[in-house]
């Protein structure tokens, strides 16, 4: 494993951090996310018209850049740094993938390149509260995470010429304002039960959204509500196993979100060391203390072995989906890479967020406290973050599950 950055890497994470800090101040944000889409539309479209960030990890015959799942990780980091209100994570992380995975060519070709340029969102519909077990990070990819039947999630009947869907979905990543649904259904009764993906317009005849209150203000969530809606089949026929599509895309996710929570923790112990360092108290500022020393010393070093962890598992994604690796069984793959480094890089970056959040709305004091300063962003953050996607004992114990570490199995080292 080579772990050195490229110069097209570094100038990526440049660029975007540059733009970032003009564009993405915490006012910026909170103006944001007031806002009835959730984020800021002038900011995403100019992340993609300047910085092809939506189609980072697309092939350049569909718009992209044709850039490795390693860059959107490093972009990830970025954005994580500056909270930035955009709709990255449900368009080029959850719906994008799985739109080059499962689609025709002509999908492919029709929407590809809208999401690559920015404009076209995309948000994928499964209840937030089962994100976790759709994506393979909290459960086996065979748990229903989608409902069924009388249960609740959403049903699909095919009509003479037409596929309609009935049902809804809660707490959608941005599903309150993104202009394309990717849409999990049931279908085939209780004998023939499978789950497929369906394309809707967000502005479908019979769909109506509602914006969510989250406890993460910058990850705007919605409810999908489908009355008889026409749907349209993510790929050429019924066959397509989106299960299993979707737990293998669970590692990249998780990826994905450990490096957001990498760059959302060193920027909050950024702004706590430089808070001590003006602070004072009994004549010197409170940053000489030894005891303050320490406290910051120890959420460094989490810090710094958060990323290392989000590095690997950025690294182990790009191995498992290189080569034959890429169509063997989610075991396999995962043995080949040494385990799903993916969720265990999740676990270890969100208790980083929350410690650093922690430290810094304890280390700033009375004002610290308060609900408005920016401290209180990231502990939202990271306390949302294992809400949708699992705490990380959970995520801890489905991977040694899976890794066969108590189970008497041999275990890949």
């Amino acid at each position: 494993m080579d772990a050195r950055f490229t110069d097209e890497q570094d100038e990526i994470r440049r660029a975007l951090r540059e733009l970032l800090h003009k564009r993405c101040g915490t006012e910026d944000v909170r103006a944001a996310v007031d806002r009835p889409e959730g984020y800021d539309p002038a900011l995403w479209t100019v992340l993609g018209e300047q910085l092809g960030l939506p189609g980072l990890a697309l092939p350049e015959a569909y718009g992209g850049t044709g850039c490795s799942r390693t860059e959107v990780v490093l972009a990830a980091e970025e954005l994580g740094r500056a909270l930035a209100p955009v709709p990255f994570l449900a368009t080029a992380v959850l719906a994008a993938p799985l739109l080059l995975a499962l689609g025709t060519d002509a999908q492919r070709a029709e929407l590809l390149p809208r999401i690559a340029d920015g404009s076209l969102t995309a948000a994928l519909a499964v209840p937030g509260t089962r994100l976790g077990s759709a994506l393979a990070l909290t459960g086996p990819p065979a748990a229903d995470w989608a409902g069924g039947g009388r249960a609740g999630g959403v049903q699909a009947r095919r009509t003479a010429d037409r596929w309609r869907l009935y049902g809804e979905a809660d707490q959608v990543l941005d599903g309150h304002s993104a202009g394309l649904l990717l849409v999990p259904a049931h279908t085939g009764g209780y004998a023939r039960s499978r789950v497929l993906l369906f394309l809707v317009p967000g502005d479908a005849a019979g769909v109506v959204r509602t914006r969510r209150t989250s406890l993460d203000a910058t990850r705007g969530q919605g409810r999908v509500q489908l009355r008889n809606v026409d749907a349209e089949l993510l790929g050429p026929d019924a066959d397509a196993d989106v299960r299993s599509a979707l737990a293998g895309l669970g590692d990249f996710v998780a990826a994905v979100l450990a490096a957001e929570a990498v760059g959302a923790a060193d920027r909050a112990l950024e702004r706590t060391v430089e808070y001590v360092k003006q602070r004072e108290q009994f004549g010197r500022a409170i940053g000489s203390f030894q005891a303050v020393k320490h406290r910051l010393a120890d959420v460094h070093v989490a810090v710094r072995a958060a990323r290392s962890a989000a590095y690997y598992a950025a690294w182990a994604t790009v191995h498992e989906t290189g080569g034959a690796a890429r169509s063997a069984p989610l075991e396999e793959r995962w043995r080949a890479t040494g385990g799903p480094a993916g969720g265990l890089a999740l676990a270890q970056a969100l208790e980083a967020l929350r410690t650093a959040a922690g430290e810094g709305i304890q280390l700033h004091g009375g004002i610290g406290f308060t609900w408005e300063h920016e401290a209180h962003l990231y502990f939202k953050r990271a306390a949302g973050d294992e809400l949708l996607f699992g705490p990380g004992h959970r995520l801890r114990a489905y991977a040694a599950e899976a890794a066969g570490l108590f189970a008497g199995r041999e275990v890949a080292v």
